[in-house]
């Protein structure tokens, strides 16, 4: 399916905070407030506002959205800078099109360029492999909170950009909220 993916503007934040909450309607695993998530995000410091991107079909209708945001791998006294996917979000009536994996391949990208050099996903284990991730314990990198091993991940937008960085992944409060 033919889409464009641009970076969300602020007076598109009503919409997609819509298209969040009816992606997540009827999932399984989802407490349906993750458009409370992205709005609270926006607002923190971790927002990076070039990485908050919608997907638009041909009609100029949004249909999707990704956010990357600022995290910290905190070790002690080491502190490495990655940035956390979540949430990605497709309108119920678009699922399961290819749309959801065009907006991550975009937001991996795009953070590539703006000099970021890994990614932490906490998600479906079946899913996010096919763009490259891989269980983040391969790397000592742990949740701050109790998760199945195999659906807390990280990817590498750089080679080697883990391979002397451990510890426990530290989100924004606004995860915390």
């Amino acid at each position: 399916m033919d889409i464009f993916i641009k970076q969300e503007l602020s007076e598109q934040y009503s919409a997609t905070e819509e298209i969040v909450k009816s992606a997540f309607l009827n999932e399984k695993y989802s407490d349906q407030k993750e458009h409370q998530l992205v709005n609270r995000i926006r607002q923190s410091e971790a927002f990076i506002p070039e990485l908050s991107l919608v997907a638009l079909n041909q009609e100029n209708v949004m249909i999707g959205h990704i956010l990357l945001s600022k995290i910290k791998i905190i070790d002690e006294d080491k502190q490495t800078d990655s940035l956390a996917l979540a949430p990605v979000s497709v309108a119920p009536e678009y699922q399961r099109k290819g749309i959801g994996s065009q907006l991550i391949h975009h937001a991996l990208k795009r953070a590539k360029e703006l000099g970021y050099s890994s990614v932490i996903v906490l998600g479906h284990e079946a899913y996010y492999p096919k763009f490259g991730f891989k269980r983040a314990s391969l790397w000592n990198i742990q949740a701050p909170f109790e998760v199945p091993d195999e659906a807390f991940m990280a990817l590498e937008l750089t080679e080697k950009a883990l391979e002397n960085v451990r510890g426990v992944v530290h989100y924004s409060k606004a995860f915390l909220e």
